[in-house]
Parts: C-alpha cells; structure tokens; sequence
C-alpha cells in the first residue's frame, strides 16, 4: 500500500485554510468499503445517481462528499482512498448543490455511433487520461465551476494537479519525497551514543 502525503494533500486541497470549497468524487464500484465509509463520515454527501436506488447499483454508485479540512472522518477518506483510485478530490467556486448538478451533467456520454455511455470520470485513472485530450469547449464544460482537480498519478509518490486556464489546460505535478523515518532515527541514536558529539 502507498504511502499517503496527507500534508502535501492538506495544503492542496485547502490553500486558503478550512473553508467551504473542497469535495471528493468517489466510485463505490471501486471498493465495497466506499459507501459504508461515506456513510460512516458524516461528512455531507450526494449521490450523482439520483432517485430510489436499489441497494446494489447504491453500493457501485459515484458520490460527491463534502470535506472538512478539520474533520477526522476527511483524513481516514483521504488515507482510504488516495493511491487505489477511489476517486478525484476537486476544489469548487460554488455550494455542494450546484457542484453536484454539474458532475450530474457529465455522467453520459455518446459515442461516434450516437450510443449512450455512463463516463466514469470520477476514476482518476480516467480522467487524468481524458482532461488532456479536450479541445477548449470541452475543458470549458468538464471544469465548470472546478476550480482545480486534484487525482493521484500512475505510480507513488506523486500528486496531479489540473486546472481550466480559459480553455487550456494547466497541468502541475508535486513528487513527494518518501520520508526515511529510519535514518532520522538512525541518526538521533549515533548522537545520543556519541554524547551528543558530531
């Protein structure tokens, strides 16, 4: 398992301190642990799949979950499911409600032959795919009131970033370092041995 840059993650996602603006995109059919853990947050959420559901088509379900930079539930979210492709974390210009219809508008698609189709853009392995293939109207209608997307990338340790510059794609990449806690502890051992000596 991958090991989560939380705070790399934190000042992403909440550049501006603990305010109203951040959600994740979660797929239920991604792992049979999403909704009950959504559920079990308490954190404000929405199902872009709307009326009575039966409970099995529920549990594959995308969700919009409304984070809270100081909730404990936000940080087991993002530990759970950053580096297994659960979702795309996003930061928003406009309340959960209006958020929501507009992810709602990008669930089908159609094909060449006019075929409907359910697009799972909600799956970072997707959408990192797909952003850089728009052409400007089609950024324009995927970001919306997006203000930026926020998904893992292909392998560990690394953080992507897109954001809608007036119909071009911004793209932005943070490595994150894997921290040798064993060296740090290495280190601090020798010197206590030493007597504090260097």
């Amino acid at each position: 398992m991958a090991e989560v840059p939380i705070a790399e993650l934190m000042q992403r996602l909440w550049p501006r301190g603990d305010d109203e603006a951040t959600y994740v995109l979660l797929d239920g059919a991604r792992n049979p642990d999403v909704l009950p853990l959504i559920v079990a947050s308490a954190l404000p959420s929405k199902c872009l799949y709307i009326g009575d559901l039966d409970p099995a088509l529920a549990r594959v379900a995308p969700y919009l979950v409304h984070l809270a930079k100081s909730s404990p539930a936000t940080t087991t979210l993002l530990e759970r499911a950053w580096g297994d492709s659960w979702g795309v974390f996003l930061r928003a210009t406009v309340p959960m409600g209006a958020v929501h219809r507009h992810f709602r508008r990008l669930l089908r698609v159609q094909d060449e032959q006019g075929r409907r189709m359910l697009f799972r853009f909600y799956d970072p392995r997707v959408l990192r795919m797909y952003l850089p293939t728009c052409r400007p109207a089609e950024l324009n209608a995927m970001f919306g009131p997006v203000e930026i997307f926020v998904t893992e990338a292909d392998e560990a340790g690394r953080i992507l970033e897109f954001r809608n510059n007036h119909g071009v794609l911004g793209q932005g990449e943070v490595r994150v370092e894997k921290r040798l806690h064993w060296l740090g502890d290495y280190l601090r051992k020798s010197r206590d041995e030493d007597g504090g000596n260097p």
